[in-house]
């Protein structure tokens, strides 16, 4: 069977009409594949291929009912033997026109499955239809006209590409790049404006029919898609794009510029911060932990760490410590900037660069503090052994 219908799966519910519980769906990528068991009824016990490890476990233990995975995923569950497409009922393959000539050898492993194929565009398909599902009952519109020619765009749109974890923070930045005063959100159903809208932006992919409702409000609606929705979408409208505002663009006022401040530094080194947080973190929500630090930041006696060079003097030169630790052992940096903190009381600053090499590690330690970490550090267990420090003798 072939479903007619745009490529979004809150508008496949006739699918669950369709599809038995021991069924396998594959879908454009992995975004897709999420929303599948993401949309599933809890009985058919859905799950998304999102690790090739844990699913793997978790079909050996017999706890997926329909699983949903891209093309390249399914294969490679197919190769480790976790996945057994001979013993399926039904196979979904949803809105395959962008990725159709990848399927023959996966569907070969599924011979004897029902075969339904949801798709935007069936005509585009005719050969893949041919191959797998020939004289296939198609069910739905057709995008063609009384003289069978594809039908052309119903008007102009604007688009942005968002992930669907981004949809609501995207709608947020449209309506503030186009300064929108009295926006309309379209989220499905029926199309209601009121008549002084100024601004409309659509959240879930419309159809041909419901695109031209929303340009009669507004002569250019915008529709915020996913990446693998973007084809369907110009073909039924002409595309112009809708860039978001960036990071820097939305830090206009105090606590954006800190959120921004706060997204740089997580892309930095926070070893040693972790370390220190570590054990919090095991008591407490990281959340709760996470804005008292933010409370401590505000205060006027807020802890504050000394740069590097106010901790070795003016022109110091940092001193190495030999410690018998290393990759043979699965230590790394971290391990000896958490234990050099945790166990030998130094900060941050204190610590410079950290050579890690099979059966010792090397690390920079700030002069005045070179005796205190290597007596606090010898004895201490990193990674199950036992350690020794002692300045290095080069």
């Amino acid at each position: 069977m072939v479903l007619v219908s745009p490529p979004a799966v809150e508008r496949a519910e006739r699918v669950w009409e369709l599809v038995d519980r021991n069924a396998v769906v594959i879908s454009a990528d992995y975004e897709q594949a999420t929303q599948w068991a993401e949309y599933a009824p809890a009985e058919y016990r859905a799950h998304a291929v999102t690790g090739l490890t844990r699913t793997a476990a978790l079909l050996k233990e017999g706890r997926v009912g329909l699983l949903a995975g891209s093309p390249t995923d399914l294969a490679a569950l197919l190769a480790r033997s976790a996945l057994k497409l001979d013993t399926l009922e039904t196979v979904v393959i949803a809105w395959p026109e962008g990725f159709a000539d990848g399927l023959d050898a996966l569907l070969a492993e599924a011979p004897n499955a029902r075969r339904i194929i949801l798709s935007w565009n069936p005509p585009a398909l005719a050969d893949f239809l041919e191959r797998h599902a020939r004289r296939a009952e198609v069910v739905g519109n057709l995008p063609l006209d009384p003289d069978g020619k594809p039908l052309g765009p119903v008007g102009s749109a604007r688009f942005a590409a968002v992930a669907a974890t981004r949809r609501r923070a995207g709608l947020r930045d449209a309506l503030d790049m186009l300064r929108a005063t009295k926006p309309y959100v379209w989220t499905g159903g029926e199309i209601a404006a009121p008549k002084d809208t100024d601004v409309v932006v659509a959240t879930t992919l419309p159809t041909r029919e419901e695109l031209q409702g929303l340009i009669a409000i507004a002569s250019q609606p915008v529709v915020l898609a996913l990446a693998s929705q973007v084809a369907y979408l110009r073909s039924i409208a002409a595309l112009t794009p809708l860039s978001l505002p960036s990071a820097a663009d939305r830090a206009q006022d105090r606590s954006s510029a800190l959120r921004v401040q706060i997204l740089d530094r997580l892309g930095g080194d926070l070893d040693a911060e972790l370390a220190v947080l570590t054990p919090l973190f095991e008591e407490h929500d990281p959340a709760m932990v996470a804005a008292a630090l933010l409370a401590i930041s505000r205060q006027p006696s807020a802890v504050s760490v000394q740069p590097r060079d106010a901790e070795i003097g003016t022109g110091g030169a940092w001193m190495k410590i030999f410690v018998t630790v290393g990759t043979k052992d699965r230590a790394s940096a971290k391990d000896l900037v958490g234990a050099l903190i945790k166990e030998a009381g130094l900060q941050k600053g204190q610590i410079g660069k950290i050579e890690v090499r099979e059966s010792f590690s090397l690390v920079e330690i700030a002069p005045p503090s070179v005796d205190q970490a290597v007596r606090r550090l010898s004895g201490v267990a990193i990674r199950g052994r036992r350690v020794t420090a002692r300045p290095d003798r080069g």
